[in-house]
């Protein structure tokens, strides 16, 4: 019987960014108007966006099938929606929110120039695409209002909303805010980089493509963006055609690279939320006790989730013995204990043979 040619997860994955892909296609019809709101020149962009969604997804879809990921997620829903502490879990996803994606604390805690670089980098990139793909996609387009040429009106998904005065500080701070945006994803770039360029763990442990390439990727798109408003601003449109070419090119290669490259962990990183709601349920319930010290030293419920994760991979760690099933059943500590008085015994059976 032949294998098919692609596997089940594939399958079940391509379909899923298929349908995100075609979803998010029908609401830039939707939201633009029947395109009526689209600007042609940035049907690049667009399809780079597309194609970064089924990419994004499919790699999503295919992670969240593997067999701990799953366990993991399965949990954490579990454990959020239990009945008991629903209510608290809300409040604990708001604070966990705040203080792990909004402010970055965890990072802060391990190095104030690490969290410096990340933070300015993540708020950059969150302004420019809050900003860049409503526009994009057509579901924000700004028109003259009252027949005037001195008042700009916000149109949201082709419905009117407020609207300003062209010079006024909020039509300023609204047309310029991808530059804002630039200022700190460079702030941030420069930062990060001279970590990478003096610490000597960084320097030992860093590859190209996962560390490097992602600076050199949002510095290229930031600095390139910057330089069109220079150009339109202050040179009277200098070598704006080859300087727009250009952005076009770094921000469309960015998009096509964002599903492979180390900016997926921008789409897995908020999957820890359900994995610190899996560690709360799990110092809540029962504790693993070790067979040979009888001390606590784990979640029961974390150490049967990885016995049964262990066995779907194909690993096999029982133990044929009355007392013990199973080596997770044996605490980190009598572990190192047995496997020392394992090494000792043959040393003194050896030494016995030999002498």
């Amino acid at each position: 019987m032949k294998s098919p040619l692609l596997p089940r997860e594939s399958l079940i994955a391509g379909a899923y960014g298929l349908g995100a892909m075609l979803i998010l296609a029908a609401l830039i019809v939707l939201g633009s108007r029947q395109l009526s709101h689209f600007d042609a020149a940035l049907v690049g962009y667009t399809f780079a966006s597309l194609f970064a969604m089924f990419g994004i997804v499919y790699r999503y879809s295919m992670w969240l099938q593997r067999p701990p990921t799953a366990l993991y997620w399965r949990r954490g829903w579990q454990a959020f929606f239990t009945r008991r502490g629903r209510a608290r879990n809300v409040g604990l996803m708001f604070r966990r929110l705040f203080s792990s994606f909004a402010l970055n604390i965890f990072i802060w805690r391990r190095n104030w120039l690490r969290g410096a670089a990340h933070w300015l980098i993540m708020w950059g990139c969150v302004l420019a695409a809050a900003i860049t793909f409503p526009l994009v996609f057509g579901w924000v387009h700004f028109e003259f209002a009252d027949g005037s040429f001195e008042r700009y009106r916000a149109n949201i998904f082709g419905f009117s909303t407020f609207s300003f005065e062209t010079d006024s500080l909020l039509g300023f701070l609204i047309f310029h805010g991808l530059v804002w945006a630039s200022f700190l994803v460079i702030a941030g770039v420069m930062l990060a980089m001279r970590r990478r360029m003096r610490s000597h763990d960084a320097l030992a442990l860093q590859r190209f493509g996962e560390d490097l390439l992602p600076l050199i990727m949002l510095f290229a798109v930031s600095i390139t963006g910057l330089m069109l408003v220079v150009s339109y601003s202050w040179m009277d449109g200098f070598a704006y055609e080859f300087l727009s070419i250009t952005h076009a090119a770094t921000v469309i290669f960015t998009l096509l690279w964002m599903p492979f490259g180390k900016f997926f962990h921008i789409f897995q990183r908020p999957a820890q939320l359900g994995v610190a709601f899996y560690k709360d349920a799990g110092q809540r319930g029962q504790q693993a006790i070790c067979v040979r010290c009888e001390q606590p030293y784990a979640s029961q419920l974390q150490v049967d989730d990885l016995i049964e994760v262990q066995r779907r991979l194909g690993y096999r760690y029982e133990f044929v013995t009355d007392r013990v099933d199973h080596y997770q059943r044996v605490c980190p500590r009598c572990r190192r204990i047995s496997m020392a008085l394992s090494q000792g015994k043959l040393w003194q059976e050896s030494h016995g043979t030999a002498s």
